[in-house]
């Protein structure tokens, strides 16, 4: 595809323009607040994952369409309090983007990704330095985050500056000890030590997919969809018979459970 033009910044003016008129002319638009929208844009978030997932560019181009209104909207409101307009958000991410990649704008010499990565980290802990914000290689990861998706974050920022696994292998072995003090907690009956132990194993899985290129969170979301399609399938068979999943044993679910799984 061609590279973004003169086109595109008109159409991108006419979307703001539209966002402002509704603001200025729509009263549901008019009366909501950043707070009110909040729900939405971590709604169409979602949804555009969903679309990436299915792979049909025509779902993608919507839900990315959906998520900038989101984007636009709360530019708009920052607007009209006088804090910052959509113009100050483009400069700042253009800005920062290219100070984090002296190897692209600046010309410094790089032998790879790891270098990437490191000096991205680096640039990072200055800006925060900066700012008197949270130095940490670590700052910047939201509590808030989904924890499956924090703990590949985490990880993640800590393997930039080397801490880190050298292999997957040597991950799957920490999985293992970690199985190992979980059996220990159980058979203890320490509910409080198999909630740690629990954590610490679901923590590794997320560095042992981290460590393998897989994304955890992806992962899980697929695990999931594979257990809801298997699901419905033990139930459909059981509603063929007139019966449900109330009144069947569980051997019978187990094997209709095998049977969903060699479709």
């Amino acid at each position: 595809m061609p590279r973004p033009g003169p086109d595109t910044a008109s159409s991108f003016l006419e979307l703001v323009e539209t966002v402002a008129t509704l603001r200025r002319d729509c009263p549901w638009d008019r009366e909501q607040t950043s707070k009110s929208i909040m729900p939405f844009l971590i709604e169409e978030t979602y949804e555009v994952l969903e679309a990436l997932e299915s792979e049909r560019p025509e779902e993608v181009r919507g839900e990315l369409g959906d998520l900038l209104l989101q984007i636009l909207l709360h530019a708009e409101m920052a607007a009209e309090r006088g804090d910052f307009d959509i113009r100050s958000v483009m400069d700042t991410v253009r800005e920062k983007m290219v100070r984090r990649h002296p190897h692209v704008f600046a010309g410094l010499e790089v032998a790879g990704m790891q270098e990437v990565l490191g000096n991205w980290s680096r640039i990072k802990a200055e800006e925060r330095r900066a700012k008197q914000e949270d130095p940490s290689v670590l700052a910047g990861v939201p509590p808030s985050l989904p924890a499956l998706l924090r703990a590949e974050r985490l990880g993640e920022k800590a393997a930039r500056v080397g801490f880190d696994w050298s292999t997957a292998r040597a991950v799957l072995d920490k999985v293992h000890e970690e199985l190992v003090e979980l059996d220990a907690a159980l058979e203890a009956e320490r509910v409080e030590d198999v909630e740690s132990e629990v954590g610490d194993c679901l923590f590794a899985l997320a560095s042992l997919a981290r460590k393998c290129g897989v994304s955890a969170e992806l992962a899980l979301r697929r695990a999931l969809d594979r257990f809801v399609d298997r699901f419905r399938f033990v139930e459909h068979e059981l509603e063929r018979q007139g019966r449900s999943a109330h009144d069947a044993s569980l051997e019978e679910m187990e094997a209709l459970w095998r049977q969903a799984k060699r479709r």
